[in-house]
């Protein structure tokens, strides 16, 4: 028999394996134990009896994972806190973000159309206008690069939380809200605004029930307040114009002082500002008095009194008034609630997939879509290139000359320098670099290496491997123009290393400005662009420099199969569907089609600040999408070259790129269904979907160029060229 400490270490392994979706090589647990010892000898169970089927493989990964447990044996995530009797819990307090709730309905059960500005940034918990209840010293947290670039504000709080303490109706403080800050208060409580705190690394929650699913799961963060739609009268000549707006939840005043006046029932909103909180923490008993945290959930209550003597629900809600000065009590209820989650578990109630149907029905229509794709494709090519490898070899002796047709007439100038083709090695380099990036940080994310209980981890990890692949990216980028026989090689190993990385740059800083005009908590430091910018060039730069001179001197891309023409060949008439523009936006539908429904929950996350972890979804659905890109440009590339047009290379780029760029920008404005309010909102969701779509540009037209280019070689040197 295990005891507890121990059953607890083996489950959270267990839990690791399960996430990283390890149980077809791990086997039913069985009688029979050996276990890692970490550096602070932490005893961790795992199965050994195998069965006979296994495979080396599987013994390679299961060593793999004992040795990625020597520092923790929490896999993924941190090192957990035991907490004895009395012993103080911080309460952290992290931004406040917009959400999806922005919308409300009447009694009807009709969405309220109101003209209220949309809001896609955060601000910080202490940002004066919310006159919260503010610790004797704010002390700001320490943070990971990711959680600051993503916005993470996290301070210390005034909240008291002792464990197995349970306390009800504590007075925080009492405030002072001005008019003017009431009233934009309200405004966010109107747009959904969510307050998020963190008790032991877990943020506070609140309870939601998944409809589609049937499923209950704990949703992050909890409402800055609450909206009531209540029916009021509108007076005046004109129908339109609102006579009085409340100011209180005791109804709506009619203006009567004109005899002519028309009145007019309309639909209002009322915000009501939650002033008090019921805490409740979740605790699991590990026996001995200890004690860990395993659930946070905060239930926010809106109470109107005069004092903070009463935590009553009964009364009335409290509105903040906007044309006078507000006096705010906030109080706090703490309430230990035991729980038989252990502490390595803790985190599943959290993660929950959304639309899992519509996700596996994605998964399932687009993968036939590519295996049809890929058959019709692969057979045709193979078909046509046989037949014309027969009739391009065969050595006819009965004629002098024999007369070339097809692709083979391009023989002379598909290896040809085409315009600007520094640009396009460095594109074709950054794509590179980026791909493996995405591709890195999705597949580490698959198997649980990057926790949410780690905030920002995913956002450092993928800075880290875009720095580092900086060595592939530059040996790639010089590879490419080496190929295309460019003469300026120093100016490609200047160029790669900075040119997409500095217009990332500099984008991200121009946003940058119009967040710090609205006093956004997403406004990235400048001591953090600093440190950004030093560690690319200490790591990132070096390493770039260096796959740029190993290419320049090893990389053998330069040896064509073919000799090029002094005079570069007439291309002859193309149908329209061959030309560039109308084939890339034929082939673009089908690689983005394979991401779409991955984009929709990516933006969800982003924008209002839902956790992501559907990465097996997003992993499989990004093997698609390189699936199809390369497949769709390498048959548009054989047509157009049958059809004797040679200049393929920039083409290979714009019709892996810019088709499947376009569609995602279409799709974040489609995200927004056109209810975007406020310049400055706008402007930083316009910007930031930019910046997405020419990433996605450059990663497909990355892949679409390769794969034109490896082809190309291919099948030219498959043939005898005299």
């Amino acid at each position: 028999m295990l005891h507890q400490g121990q059953e607890e270490r083996y489950m959270s392994l267990k839990t690791s394996i399960r996430t990283a979706h390890l149980f077809e090589v791990v086997p039913k647990i069985e009688t029979n134990y050996s276990y890692c010892i970490d550096y602070h000898t932490s005893i961790l169970y795992l199965p050994f009896k195998l069965r006979k089927t296994m495979i080396a493989p599987s013994l390679v990964l299961l060593f793999a994972f004992c040795l990625s447990l020597t520092r923790a044996f929490y896999l993924p995530g941190v090192a957990p806190t035991t907490y004895h009797p009395d012993d103080e819990i911080p309460l952290l307090v992290n931004h406040l973000t917009p959400s999806m709730y922005f919308q409300h309905k009447n009694e009807d059960g009709k969405t309220m159309k109101s003209d209220k500005e949309r809001f896609l940034y955060s601000y910080d918990y202490y940002y004066d206008r919310f006159h919260f209840c503010q610790p004797e010293h704010i002390e700001k947290q320490p943070e990971s690069l990711g959680s600051i670039i993503f916005g993470d504000r996290i301070y210390n709080s005034p909240f008291q939380i002792n464990m197995l303490q349970d306390k009800t109706c504590v007075s925080l403080c009492k405030t002072t809200i001005p008019g003017k800050d009431a009233k934009f208060i309200n405004k966010l409580i109107k747009n959904g605004f969510f307050q998020n705190w963190l008790i032991d690394g877990l943020p506070a929650a609140r309870q939601v029930y998944d409809s589609r699913t049937k499923t209950e799961f704990y949703g992050t963060g909890f409402e800055l307040g609450f909206v009531d739609v209540v029916q009021g009268t509108t007076t005046g000549d004109n129908a339109n114009t609102v006579a009085k707006k409340p100011t209180t939840n005791e109804g709506l005043e009619l203006d009567t002082r004109d005899a002519k006046n028309v009145q007019m029932l309309k639909n209002f909103e009322l915000p009501y500002f939650a002033n008090h909180f019921d805490i409740q923490v979740e605790y699991h008993d590990r026996g001995e008095n200890n004690y860990r945290v395993v659930g946070v959930i905060v239930n926010p209550v809106s109470i109107k009194r005069s004092t903070p003597g009463t935590c009553e629900t009964s009364g009335a809600p409290l509105m903040l008034s906007e044309d006078q000065d507000n006096d705010v009590y906030f109080t706090y209820s703490v309430k230990f609630i035991p729980s038989e989650t252990i502490w390595a578990t803790r985190w599943d109630k959290y993660l929950h997939i959304y639309d899992p149907a519509i996700q596996w029905f994605s998964l399932i229509n687009f993968s036939v879509v590519v295996l049809l794709l890929s058959s019709v494709v692969i057979h045709s090519l193979l078909k046509a290139l046989k037949s014309d490898f027969a009739r391009y070899n065969e050595l006819n002796l009965d004629d002098d000359f024999q007369e070339e047709a097809g692709w083979k007439l391009g023989h002379g100038d598909v290896f040809r320098i085409p315009h600007r083709s520094l640009l396009l090695s460095v594109l074709v380099g950054s794509g590179v670099q980026l791909f493996l990036m995405i591709i890195c940080s999705i597949f580490f994310a698959a198997l649980g290496f990057l926790s949410p209980s780690s905030r920002g981890s995913l956002a450092t990890v993928m800075f880290i491997l875009y720095a580092l692949f900086g060595f592939v990216g530059s040996y790639t980028s010089m590879g490419v123009y080496k190929f295309f026989g460019g003469p300026y090689w120093k100016v490609n190993m200047l160029l790669t290393p900075i040119l997409v990385p500095g217009l990332i740059f500099c984008g991200i800083v121009a946003l940058n400005i119009f967040l710090l005009f609205v006093h956004s908590s997403g406004v990235i430091p400048a001591v953090t662009l600093f440190f950004m910018i030093l560690l690319w060039f200490v790591f990132s730069i070096p390493l770039a420099l260096a796959g740029s001179l190993i290419a320049h001197k090893k990389c053998n891309w330069d040896e064509h199969p073919t000799k090029t023409n002094q005079i570069a060949r007439q291309i002859p008439f193309q149908p329209w569907y061959l030309k560039t523009w109308p084939a890339t936006l034929i082939a673009g539908i089908f690689p983005f089609g394979s991401i779409a429904v991955e984009l929709y929950f990516i933006y969800s996350s982003l924008w209002f600040n839902k956790i992501f972890y559907m990465f097996g979804f997003l992993l499989f659905s990004f093997f698609l999408l390189t699936l199809t890109t390369s497949l769709v440009t390498i048959l548009i590339t054989y047509h157009s070259l049958c059809l004797e047009n040679w200049m393929w290379q920039w083409r290979g780029f714009i019709i892996g790129g810019v088709g499947c760029a376009i569609y995602v920008f279409i799709h974040s404005i489609l995200f927004t269904k056109f209810k975007l309010g406020g310049f400055t909102t706008i402007v930083l969701y316009v910007g930031y979907s930019t910046i997405i779509s020419l990433l996605f540009c450059i990663v497909t037209g990355a892949i679409g160029f390769l794969s034109s280019m490896f082809f190309i070689r291919k099948i030219y040197s498959s043939i005898k060229v005299e």
